[in-house]
């Protein structure tokens, strides 16, 4: 199994932000980011489309250049990092799951991600025609399907796109899920892990990757209760 730290770790410090990915890449094999394109096409490590509940600015990423994006708190004094921000400082030595928030969006942050080695790197969507354009654009890249509510039957749309994981809601994940996901070639990475109990549901569910808010505070479970943590990527 591995372990993807959740916004860096946001359990911990401001998400997205530069220190709780550092955070994240202490404890983690991957840490996951959310990306949107700015004003002017360059892409921001931002979760929502709109900057009002985790900076000190309002109205949507979108409609802000880089440079007025850069000039706003992300919470304790934190700046919003671009995306080549976020490679640059933790792909020597973490792997980045990066989440498509938008479609339209994928020919700039694939140009971004060409530049890096592509097995250090997931791509995720909820959106299967942005995980479909991901595979055109840069088909060595490892891609995945978000499923928050109907996750019964992913397969099918999944394989048929070329993609190589689901990602469905802790809550939502099963034994017989992982298993057919696995007789399927695929790899199941489960999401968000913040309690004992749902880290024992992942545990007995044999999920590849677990998602977490507390990337350190997971380890520290896993060190102290899994006898024989194996990495599957």
């Amino acid at each position: 199994m591995f372990i993807v730290g959740h916004r860096g770790a946001r359990a911990v410090y401001p998400e997205n932000s530069i220190t709780a990915l550092k955070e994240g890449m202490g404890c983690a094999e991957f840490v996951e980011i959310d990306v949107h394109l700015t004003k002017d096409g360059i892409p921001v490590v931002m979760h929502d489309a709109t900057l009002d509940r985790t900076t000190n600015g309002s109205g949507l990423v979108s409609e802000k250049t880089l440079l007025e994006i850069q000039q706003l708190d992300a919470g304790d004094g934190h700046p919003i990092p671009t995306l080549e921000d976020v490679c640059t400082i933790c792909l020597s030595s973490c792997g980045i799951v990066a989440e498509i928030k938008e479609s339209g969006s994928e020919e700039a942050i694939c140009r971004v991600l060409s530049k890096y080695d592509p097995d250090s790197f997931w791509v995720v969507s909820f959106q299967l025609e942005s995980i479909r354009e991901v595979k055109r654009l840069l088909p060595r890249v490892k891609t995945g399907l978000i499923c928050s509510t109907d996750c019964e039957n992913p397969f099918s749309p999944v394989l048929a796109i070329g993609a190589d994981a689901i990602l469905p809601r802790t809550d939502n994940v099963t034994q017989e899920m992982v298993a057919e996901a696995h007789r399927q070639g695929l790899s199941v990475i489960i999401w968000t892990l913040n309690t004992p109990e749902a880290y024992m549901k992942a545990a007995a569910s044999g999920a590849d990757g677990w998602v977490t808010d507390d990337p350190c505070g997971l380890r520290v479970w896993v060190n102290r209760n899994l006898k024989n943590n194996s990495i599957r990527i």
